[in-house]
């Protein structure tokens, strides 16, 4: 059965992933046993979908009607895969402009983030397929459409797409309070890949270490930290001021 993005029920979620929609995040009642669940979590790790066990009490938060154990929340949108977005864009000739996000988890701010990289031309956001936001209905109404034209990218680890990203040529620049050069005294008018973490944490150290660089944008108030969508604003225009300064020093 399905109610609102949800589908619920061993064999209609089976049919689900079998017809190969896209499943944003797939709850299983803790201790379920049978061979039709047997069955569900063998299709489950051939796709490469991850699900998780909670307590019945969970699922019949969510809905009471009968969701047999299993509950699966279906994506707004097609997700793409990073290895064909990439190569793509420079077969059109075009130098990649990625935003990558690493922790975060509120949709607003990611709503946000999506309009503005839509606005300012990036050319696919890339989220991990854990801990992370999903393209859900508050994402989509929070990004003001942005996110029914920008490609989204589910990856299995944001770690595996940097790493793929600078195979590929393309610099990835990551956000970090803790950074000793600011964001504008680098190069990013070039192939280029920005990742912001999480307001409270940034971006995971171990994904820190492999970027090309990272930067900090100055502050001179009292509070803490800027909102990772002003953040991840101020960066993406960066990228598009020194992209536009090139194009017209070139043209000159």
């Amino acid at each position: 059965m399905k109610d609102e993005g949800m589908i619920f029920g061993i064999r209609a979620v089976m049919e689900a992933v079998q017809s190969g929609k896209e499943i944003d995040r797939l709850l299983v009642k803790k201790d379920l046993q049978g061979d039709s669940v047997r069955e569900l979590l063998a299709l489950l790790k051939e796709r490469g979908i991850h699900c998780r066990r909670v307590p019945p009490e969970g699922l019949n938060r969510i809905t009471r009607k009968n969701h047999q154990g299993v509950i699966a929340y279906v994506s707004e949108v097609t997700y793409h895969r990073l290895e064909n977005v990439v190569p793509s864009l420079f077969e059109q000739g075009k130098d990649p402009f990625l935003v990558l996000l690493d922790g975060i988890t509120d949709v607003r701010n990611f709503g946000a983030i999506a309009r503005t990289c839509e606005c300012a031309g990036v050319d696919a956001l890339v989220i991990p397929s854990r801990e992370s936001v999903t393209v859900n209905a508050d994402a989509m109404k929070t990004s003001a459409g942005a996110l029914n034209l920008l490609p989204v990218c589910r990856e299995h680890s944001i770690r595996g797409a940097i790493r793929f990203l600078r195979d590929s040529g393309v610099k990835v620049v990551a956000a970090s309070e803790k950074a000793a050069v600011n964001y504008t005294d680098i190069t990013c008018d070039v192939p280029v890949a920005i990742v912001m973490g999480a307001e409270d944490s940034g971006p995971a150290p171990e994904n820190l270490r492999i970027c090309d660089e990272t930067v900090k944008i100055p502050q001179y108030g009292a509070i803490a930290s800027l909102n990772v969508s002003v953040a991840a604003a101020i960066l993406t225009y960066e990228v598009v001021r020194q992209r536009n300064l090139k194009k017209s020093t070139t043209q000159k």
